[in-house]
């Protein structure tokens, strides 16, 4: 037979129990918060949103391209800019007047107009761009709108209180392309250099194909908690993503 003080302690350890599975974190689940014919925005989890917006091309057609969002309290960073100003002019009004928060830096991730064909647009509204040296330099030959300040190898971004690593691990997709890392949440933008499940291997004009696995597996060594992974083209996922590009391009 139970004591009252048995009893107590089952109910208290019920309790408990039960206090803990409501305490449980319940996955995110992506949401769309932002539509329109140019421009695309997506919630992927509490502090990230991709952003896609859309070129035609004549090889390949209408085609979606994506970039990301990193946020902090009131602090974002932005990662590849839409494709043409006036898409690059809606997220940044949507970034101040529904996220009210302030851009603090915007990053290219190599140096296509996929990645900084809305780079003036920032630079209008005094937001300062940072590239790897060797994308200024080929957005320089290109004729492009050059990003502003350069680094070499790596950078950390402070965002609020967290920080985004952007670091280039080698050539595939060009010469230049780097990607980008939220260690809070995991989440890794892979730009170009990371292709999406199924996926071609797409323009092949400025690559370095007999490099490319190669890169994408220091990646995948780098950041072993990345979960979630964003390419530049085509749906994000998991760390299928890496595999699939390591594969896709290994030498035969």
């Amino acid at each position: 037979m139970k004591t009252p003080f048995t009893l107590l302690l089952l109910l208290l350890i019920t309790l408990t129990g039960v206090e803990s599975c409501a305490q449980k974190e319940v996955p995110f689940k992506p949401k769309v918060v932002y539509q329109s014919k140019a421009l695309l925005i997506t919630q992927l989890s509490p502090n990230t949103y991709e952003h896609t917006s859309y070129k035609q091309t004549d090889e390949f057609g209408y085609v979606p391209c994506n970039g990301l969002l990193v946020k902090d309290g009131t602090e974002v960073i932005v990662l590849d800019t839409p494709t043409n100003t006036k898409s690059a002019e809606a997220l940044i009004k949507w970034v101040t007047k529904k996220l009210h928060c302030t851009i603090k830096a915007v990053v290219p991730t190599h140096f296509h107009d996929d990645c900084l064909g809305g780079l003036e647009a920032f630079h209008q509204k005094g937001i300062p761009s940072y590239a790897y040296y060797k994308t200024m330099a080929l957005a320089k030959e290109a004729r492009l709108t050059t990003p502003q300040n350069s680094f070499s190898d790596t950078i950390t971004l402070p965002v609020g209180q967290e920080k985004v690593m952007v670091t280039f691990f080698g050539e595939g997709h060009t010469k230049d392309n780097v990607v980008g890392y939220f260690p809070k949440e995991h989440i890794l933008f892979g730009g170009c250099l990371i292709k999406a499940l199924e996926a071609s291997k797409g323009y092949l004009g400025d690559a370095n194909t007999a490099d490319w696995s190669a890169t994408v597996a220091q990646v995948k060594k780098a950041y072993p908690e990345a979960t979630l992974i964003v390419p530049g083209h085509g749906d994000y996922g998991d760390r299928q993503l890496l595999d699939y590009t390591i594969t896709l391009f290994q030498p035969q």
